[in-house]
């Protein structure tokens, strides 16, 4: 009897629970929104005025670490688990396209006044469309440029930072005191952004037969790779990778680089880190190109709605309140995340930093990596490759080559789903 009494009271327990969750009445409503890395902290502290103009959306925003992030896509994908919506390096777009996991967003986009694309910068914009649909919204922007010493520059004859690689090259000799372990830049060997971002600057594709076969042997990449090996070569950049240099701020600071090829996140580094004394040594650049201005590379994150979703409309709007200039300011002053909208750049906080105007021009002059699901793995690849040239085991035209070989290999299933469809 008691055994039976205590059964059944297990039993109404559980079903008052079921009924308790099921019955919320915010549970029906509530948002799934996937972030990775320290977004997910700021972004909630910016939903409680979200939520006070919609009453009727509850949103649970889940941080995951960025080290499982793209697994756990995958895995969510595959199991029919993935949340409302995601944070998505633009870079990893094109895969879950691929895997029809994404819904296109382009209706939401002409319906609403506040997405509006031409007030973007246009190639971060380009980095969320595929196969002629509009699959993300850029809800941050990262790029690579220089950051430089002043004083040093001009102790060396230089009165402003380089405009081109010939005038970047003599700066690098001038700056360059190999004996005394003083070199003109950092480009650590096992980061592929700073010669990616110098590829960039050619006319050459990357990718060649609809993005079907490597291009690394084209004569633009070949002159990318070529400046890139030189600056090793001359000893003008220490062949190191980013785990053997000890603090690269405090040796910026020691004047052993007088340039530094990072991104915005460095401009909040380097003036936690330098002494009051030091602050107004150190300046941003944007990238010099072959013979003027360059370009650079297209990065950040973006916002995208599940096609699983039961909640897109909820997602939608969610996705329209983080695209505002006013929130995407907020968020930046959170974050150091830099808006993907020229309006958002209005703001005094940013028109007042003088380190931030470099990067609000090379915006202009961004480009986007090919669109294909094998990007990343082609770019770990090229770094890995660059880095046996820089070490003196290839030349330059046998990594261009080896770069073609390897990446046809990546690319062969591309290519054999080409040629069905053909």
């Amino acid at each position: 009897m008691a055994s039976g009494r205590g059964a059944w009271l297990r039993w109404v327990s559980i079903t008052v629970a079921l009924c308790v969750a099921g019955c919320d009445p915010r549970h029906g409503d509530t948002l799934v929104f996937w972030t990775f890395g320290p977004e997910g902290e700021a972004v909630a502290s910016l939903l409680p005025d979200f939520e006070r103009t919609h009453p009727g959306i509850h949103v649970e925003v889940q941080q995951l670490p960025l080290s499982a992030a793209h697994q756990k896509l995958l895995t969510a994908i595959a199991g029919g688990t993935t949340p409302d919506m995601a944070q998505l390096g633009n870079t990893w777009l094109p895969e879950l396209v691929e895997l029809h996991a994404l819904a296109p967003l382009q209706q939401h986009v002409d319906a609403t006044q506040t997405v509006v694309a031409p007030d973007y910068f246009a190639s971060i914009w380009a980095t969320n469309i595929s196969g002629g649909q509009l699959y993300g919204i850029p809800w941050y922007v990262d790029t690579r440029l220089l950051f430089y010493r002043i004083d040093l520059l001009k102790q060396a004859g230089f009165d402003a930072p380089p405009r081109d690689w010939s005038e970047w090259r003599r700066m690098l000799a001038a700056l360059s005191h190999p004996e005394r372990k003083v070199y003109g830049i950092l480009l650590p060997t096992n980061e592929y952004e700073q010669l990616l971002s110098l590829a960039l600057q050619q006319p050459d594709p990357l990718l060649r037969d609809d993005d079907s076969r490597g291009n690394f042997e084209s004569a633009g990449f070949r002159r990318a790779l070529a400046f890139y090996v030189d600056t090793f070569r001359l000893q003008q950049a220490p062949a190191v990778t980013n785990v053997e240099v000890g603090n690269p701020w405090d040796e910026f600071g020691r004047g052993v680089y007088a340039f530094y090829f990072s991104g915005p996140w460095n401009v909040a580094e380097f003036r936690k880190r330098l002494p009051a004394s030091e602050q107004g040594d150190w300046a941003t650049a944007s990238l010099p190109g072959p013979d003027g201005p360059g370009a650079g590379l297209a990065g950040g994150a973006s916002l995208v709605v599940f096609r699983a979703s039961k909640h897109q409309h909820e997602a939608w709007a969610l996705v329209e309140f983080l695209s505002q200039p006013k929130v995407q300011q907020r968020f930046y002053q959170l974050t150091g995340d830099m808006p993907p909208r020229r309006s958002s750049w209005n703001s005094p906080l940013l028109q007042n930093d003088a380190a931030m105007h470099a990067f609000r021009d090379q915006l202009e002059r961004v480009k986007p990596t090919p669109a294909v699901p094998e990007w990343e793995r082609i770019a770990v690849m090229m770094q890995q490759v660059a880095a046996r040239a820089v070490a003196g085991e290839l030349t330059v035209e046998q990594a261009a080559a080896e770069m073609d070989r390897r990446a046809d290999i990546i690319l062969a299933k591309r290519r054999s789903l080409l040629e069905a469809r053909q």
